[in-house]
């Protein structure tokens, strides 16, 4: 290899790399996601707040924030036992309870121009039957919905948007344990696509050195 072809390999690689690197920005999506508390602990909802729902003593947790999918989702903030967000709402027949915390999430989060209200708890009483939907509806209006029925805003927070995409600043699942030993595609990630761009690199320069000194040049 001459040393020309060598120095031309070497900065294609290298643009490649950096490249591929550039583009490692991972979207996310700014949204209200919904979890359940189970003992002590949150745990991502199967369901969506309109077909949930709750027993009587329940808590369920809702969180506006950006992220990249529910292995990445945020969770609530603060202490979340029903004992102390029912306290003052005796059982009552007919009607069951369900603990909520709504966290609004954080200034960095939030939609530009706006700012998230403080985090609250509340108790819904409502129906044996009412979703999830119903118990937020008695306790945190106005709620707003888009034509495909995504919880978009809780107590009018947001005021505009809905799930929209935003560029999460971080390389794709850096929060998530998950992600980074497992991609969620099954295929190669950009470290290791970079992985095999320097190993490249490292070895185009390895053999044209070895070859430059075998010819005495």
């Amino acid at each position: 290899m001459t040393r020309r072809r060598a120095g031309t390999l070497f900065v294609t690689v290298l643009f490649l790399l950096v490249g591929a690197m550039g583009q490692a920005q991972a979207a996310g999506y700014r949204y209200w996601s919904f979890w359940d508390r189970d003992g002590g602990r949150w745990t991502y909802a199967t369901q969506g707040p309109s077909t949930a729902r709750p027993s009587d003593g329940a808590v369920q947790g809702l969180r506006f924030a950006v992220s990249e999918d529910s292995g990445d989702a945020t969770q609530p903030r603060g202490t979340a036992d029903f004992g102390t967000i029912c306290a003052n709402s005796p059982a009552r027949d007919g009607r069951k309870r369900v603990a909520l915390v709504i966290d609004f999430g954080t200034r960095t989060d939030a939609p530009s121009g706006e700012s998230p209200p403080a985090r609250r708890t509340a108790c819904a009483v409502v129906s044996p039957d009412a979703t999830t939907a119903e118990a937020l509806a008695s306790a945190a209006k106005p709620l707003r919905y888009d034509t495909n029925a995504l919880l978009c805003a809780i107590a009018g927070y947001p005021r505009t948007g809905c799930g929209e995409q935003v560029a999460t600043g971080r390389t794709p699942g850096a929060t998530s344990k998950k992600k980074a030993n497992d991609s969620a595609d099954g295929g190669p990630s950009v470290g290791l696509f970079a992985g095999v761009a320097v190993v490249a690199v490292l070895g185009a320069a390895a053999v044209w050195q070895t070859r430059r000194r075998g010819d005495g040049s």
